[in-house]
């Protein structure tokens, strides 16, 4: 069973930062991880990409978090980080990881989610 684990998050004051880290995991221990990504919804709103690294390190990101988020994975760690900085009110939402993982069982890359976790910034 397949298991993305998000920590990070919370409440912060515009201008600050946030570090969110996902964890992705699998019982046998034999398993792919391809193109993660963080993804972000606010009430009331669609879920929407926020950024993504592929496997070769390739990285995308909304224009709305561009210069000021950064994306990066360790491969050995299988773990996605996203750090944001200079947050802005307007990026309140909760923040979910998203991993394209092949197993055994489940051969071929397939989107599993984390969590989920609460970003709160304060004007």
């Amino acid at each position: 069973q397949v298991h993305l684990v998000q920590t990070g998050g919370g409440l912060v004051q515009s201008g600050g930062s946030l570090t969110l880290s996902c964890a992705a995991s699998e019982g046998t221990g034999i398993f792919s991880v391809g193109a993660m990504a963080w993804y972000r919804q606010a009430p009331g709103k669609q879920r929407d990409l926020v950024a993504s690294i592929s496997t070769g390190i390739t990285t995308n990101y909304a224009e709305s978090v561009k210069g000021r988020f950064i994306i990066s994975r360790d491969v050995a760690k299988n773990t996605v980080y996203l750090h944001m900085n200079t947050l802005k009110p307007e990026d309140t939402a909760v923040y979910y990881c998203n991993a394209e993982i092949s197993t055994p069982s489940a051969p071929g890359h397939r989107p599993y989610w984390g969590q989920g976790t609460q970003v709160t910034v304060s004007s």
